[in-house]
């Protein structure tokens, strides 16, 4: 927090003497900080040049840190920070929502960490005065694309290609696309001007802001991002010729026209094992952890696993690094590179902080075949692990013609893979841990590897069986044409119920509405029941999916939905044609819709569950404190954006310790219950109530004028509990004590506030003792004479 004290020491107008005594003042303040600090963290690296310094092998051994610096920039929205002291400058993360800004000064303490270069996981940020800025660096394409300019305050010199507004999570902010000499950055900036947007595209314009950069799933940079805090850090040196708005139509076909292009890039020359190799398309070397794809337009033979050296110029094509128009030469010595054995969340997730991704990477998988489809360029094996999906992809070679036999495996059988992993749409990757798309590229079919056969007893070998004995009979006949159709469509009705299915199975465990999930299940059973129309009648609930108007001349079959404990959630049906004859299918089929209803219902009942027991009162079903501090930063928030007025009220009980020893817990909670169903009737709608723990609760007024409105209001909460309290024989006469405090006279924080409105009321309980003579003249929670028994 910073403190904003020492500037009114003087008053204003004091001599030169007054001034140097307050600079004296403000470095021995920093001093005794530093000092602290040091002392607190013996063998502490004090210095940004000690810790730039550091080998990877150190910076992961997470050193403690402790050393001052100026900010440069800071999201409060976000984790990033970015400090510099002199010409050295570093990025640190740390916790959202600080009272940090540009200029302060200060104090870090934190430990190393191994990131593109070494940065700093802070343990706490101390302002300890506010300062001037680094003054801003003039930088060159050159010095941002080699990293030499990494985390300082620059200025660079471009022409905008691109200004729009985006979300930066909660936030609105601009994305602005820059060309510089040489070369083009990004730009992301904390709000937004739509009038200024528009003077920007195609103006040349000097950007002030700090270098951070854009990276793929190893850490490896990209490309070059700014990191802005106001649009006033960008200043327009020269405005377009021409506004966009009033350039001529060109034709569709006639864009290209305008394409112009002079590429300075340098051919770079790699060295590593061939992984992968699609003739005239693509190479995959890998060195080690690292790894490369290579675009060639070769078809010269080469051998997997084969150390080579390729030539090409270098890219950061859809978010991961690249070499285009290479040229490969295999050495012909033969040094293979082992797959590593990898899982799913190794291959799916990613974080900045452990940057251990496997883009390009040779990996061996396994999974559980769900489906394999053959297409005209290419082979998809659709596996299954842990309850996720991803595709094993098998490229065909360029003019095989006609294609080769594709790998015969059965659905339902476990296999291991060996390919290389590519991340689906890398570019849209967040530096912050989450889940990815991926894909494994085989290079022959040798890549599958049969771990266990799928057990014989299965509906898809039993469906091959019947197939068989009815092509054998009627083999003979002129009609086995017809049932070699029939077999074939049954492999694409089977192939598209295992689909359908595994996006059910997807849907349940991501935010889709329970109604479209429970619609999915009935149109999959009638999908599989050949059309007939199929609904679910959920206990206590909707009824869904395709439900005849009439019931009376169809024949109806029904399956309830199992329940872990307790009665069914419900019941499926299915109707079809009286004459009819009952089917085997049918009621697998319900069977299965069954369960699939049965995980979906539990699946989202559980969540809504755990969502209420963290937000309510269990006791009184009222919000709890967590849900009301959540929402108190949300409405403070609010107020401050719309410069509102909100009322806190704090209500503690008078003399509640004596309801649970003289008449029990039982009649205390019962006592609970019945003051917060009081209370919520003298609230609003808009109002919320929240118990805070054992006799106390709080009221939170988000639509109120002023004090007099707040207070009318706590009078109306105090004056509910005059009416004495009847429960299980007895007669309990309570009364309450209560505090105010107002949005933003008392404070502008969560905790300020409720701090404020505690004391109010310990104030109004001191001054109620005072009144009635101490604790002995107070009134005391009782049972009426009449009552005892």
């Amino acid at each position: 927090m910073r403190d904003a004290g020492v500037t009114g020491l003087h008053p204003a107008g004091s001599t030169g003497t007054s001034l140097m005594g307050r600079l004296i003042l403000a470095v021995a303040i920093s001093a005794a900080w530093t000092g602290a600090a040091w002392a607190a963290e013996p063998g502490a690296l004090t210095t940004l040049h000690a810790i730039h310094i550091l080998t990877k092998a150190e910076a992961q051994r997470g050193l403690p840190v402790a050393f001052e610096a100026t900010v440069t920039y800071y999201n409060p929205s976000d984790v990033d920070l970015f400090v510099q002291e002199g010409d050295e400058a570093i990025y640190v993360e740390t916790k959202p929502n600080q009272d940090l800004a540009s200029g302060d000064r200060v104090l870090v303490r934190g430990i190393t960490r191994d990131s593109f270069t070494t940065d700093v996981l802070s343990e706490t940020v101390t302002v300890l005065h506010h300062g001037a800025l680094p003054a801003p660096v003039p930088a060159s394409f050159e010095e941002l694309i080699r990293a030499q300019r990494d985390c300082m305050r620059v200025s660079v010199r471009a022409t905008v290609r691109s200004a729009d507004t985006v979300n930066f999570g909660s936030m609105h902010g601009t994305y602005l696309k820059l060309l510089m000499d040489r070369g083009s950055i990004d730009a992301t900036i904390a709000g937004t001007d739509a009038s200024r947007l528009k003077d920007m595209l195609d103006s040349d314009v000097e950007v002030t802001g700090v270098v951070s950069g854009k990276f793929d799933s190893k850490m490896q940079l990209i490309g070059v991002l700014l990191e802005v805090p106001d649009l006033a850090d960008v200043k327009i040196l020269k405005r377009a010729d021409v506004r966009p708005d009033s350039l001529p139509i060109t034709p569709m076909d006639e864009v290209l026209s305008a394409y112009y292009v002079h590429d300075l890039t340098r051919r770079v020359r790699v060295q590593g094992t061939i992984t992968y190799y699609q003739p005239g398309s693509s190479v995959v070397l890998q060195n080690g952890a690292r790894s490369l794809w290579i675009s060639t337009h070769s078809s010269n033979p080469m051998r997997i696993g084969d150390v080579a050296t390729a030539t090409g110029f270098p890219d950061a094509r859809d978010g991961f690094l690249a070499l285009t128009d290479g040229e490969i030469e295999d050495s012909n010595i033969f040094a293979p590179v082992p797959p590593q054995p990898s899982t799913w969340r190794q291959l799916a997730t990613w974080n900045s902080g452990d940057p251990d991704g496997h883009q390009n990477d040779l990996v061996s998988f396994e999974g559980q075949v769900a489906a394999a489809v053959r297409e005209d360029s290419q082979d998809e094996f659709i596996l299954v692990s842990n309850g996720k999906l991803f595709t094993a992809i098998y490229r065909h070679p360029p003019a095989s013609r006609p294609l080769p036999p594709m790998r015969q495996v059965s659905v339902g059988t476990r296999i291991r893979v060996t390919g290389i992993c590519m991340v689906v749409q890398a570019n849209n990757i967040d530096p912050t841990e989450q889940e990815v798309p991926f894909n494994i590229l085989l290079r022959s079919f040798d890549d599958i590897e049969v771990v266990a056969s799928p057990s014989l007893l299965n509906v898809r070998n039993l469906t091959i069986l019947v197939s068989l004995l009815l092509v054998l009979l009627f083999a003979a006949g002129a009609r086995g044409w017809v049932m070699e159709r029939k077999v074939r469509r049954q492999k694409t009705t089977q192939a598209d119920i295992e689909r359908r299915r595994s996006h059910i199975l997807e849907d349940i465990n991501s935010s889709r509405p329970l109604a479209e999930i429970i619609e999915q299940i009935t149109e999959l059973a009638s999908f599989r029941l050949r059309g007939a129309p199929c609904w679910c009648q959920i206990v206590d609930g909707a009824q869904l999916g395709n439900c005849p108007a009439s019931l009376n001349s169809l024949r109806v079959v029904h399956e309830q939905i199992p329940a872990r404990s307790g009665p069914p959630l419900g019941v499926i049906h299915a109707a079809f044609d009286p004459l009819s004859k009952p089917r085997a299918s049918e009621p697998n089929t319900l069977s299965m819709a069954a369960a699939l209803a049965a995980l979906a219902i539990e699946t989202r009942r559980l969540y809504s569950d755990l969502v209420h027991r963290s937000e309510f009162d269990l006791l009184t079903d009222i919000h709890n404190r967590f849900s009301l501090e959540k929402y108190l930063d949300q409405q403070i928030d609010e107020a401050r954006q719309n410069a509102c007025i909100l009322g806190l009220i704090y209500i503690d009980l008078n003399e509640f310790k004596q309801v649970n020893d003289v008449y029990g817990h039982q009649v205390g909670d019962l006592y609970l219950q019945e003051v917060a169903i009081r209370m919520k009737h003298q609230l609003r709608a808009v109002d919320m109530l929240a118990r805070l723990g054992g006799d106390e609760f709080a009221v939170l007024l988000t639509q109120v004028r002023n004090r007099a409105e707040v207070e009318e209001i706590a009078l109306r909460l105090e004056r509910c509990l005059d009416k004495p309290f009847a429960a299980v024989g007895a007669v309990v006469h309570g009364s309450a004590s209560v505090g105010i405090s107002l949005y933003p006279e008392d404070g502008t924080t969560k905790d300020v506030l409720l701090t404020a409105a505690d004391a109010a009321m310990y104030v109004n309980k001191h001054i109620r003792r005072e009144s009635s003579g101490g604790p002995a003249g107070q009134r005391r929670p009782g049972i009426a004479p009449e009552d005892r028994d």
